[in-house]
């Protein structure tokens, strides 16, 4: 058990059988009244936020979430095939499972696969990625004073916004969690 005093961003707890990580958190003590604890959380299964409200010294059941580091292989149609990096035993996870972070999949990537009750929650990435340009528009030449950006093709099929700059074979490095274009690999 984890008390509501003790929430910290990234702390997993278990509310009505699902799991849920703090996003945000703020304690609260009014003039009048107990203190309490307002908090922002996402479901870990869907990716849903809520945002609850806790009396203050609360307690909640700690979620235990595993994380398992595996490696992805390939896309076999119907799933996302990943190899667990201590036993070799190779999984399929659907792109349901894995949500949007599909789109910056590489294969022979190590990810984090998250297990809830036995059960295969998502998968976290690494912060950071390095893809290549394999489309986009060429650059115009002196056109660069305004900040302006184009559209750009990666390797995994994922669209992102690079300035005029950027050409088809280059590297970037990308934010998996905003999905932005970071700088050149």
């Amino acid at each position: 058990m984890i008390s509501v005093n003790d929430f910290k961003t990234g702390v997993t707890v278990e509310i009505d059988g699902a799991a849920f990580q703090v996003v945000e958190f703020q304690h609260v003590k009014p003039g009048k009244g107990a203190a309490f604890v307002r908090a922002k959380l996402k479901n870990v299964q869907t990716g849903g936020t809520v945002e609850k409200t806790f009396r203050g010294g609360e307690k909640l059941p700690r979620a235990h979430v595993d994380r398992r580091e595996m490696q992805y292989l390939y896309n076999d149609g119907e799933g996302y095939v990943c190899m667990d990096n201590e036993n070799y035993d190779q999984i399929s996870i659907s792109k349901d499972q894995i949500g949007d972070g599909v789109k910056w999949l590489l294969e022979n990537m190590n990810i984090q696969v998250l297990v809830f009750r036995g059960n295969i929650i998502g998968l976290e990435l690494p912060n950071f990625v390095e893809l290549q340009v394999v489309e986009t528009e060429p650059g115009i030449k002196g056109d660069t004073a305004t900040g302006a950006t184009k559209n750009a093709t990666l390797e995994t099929g994922a669209v992102v916004q690079v300035p005029l700059f950027i050409e088809e074979g280059d590297r970037l490095r990308i934010d998996t969690r905003t999905g932005q274009y970071m700088e050149r690999a």
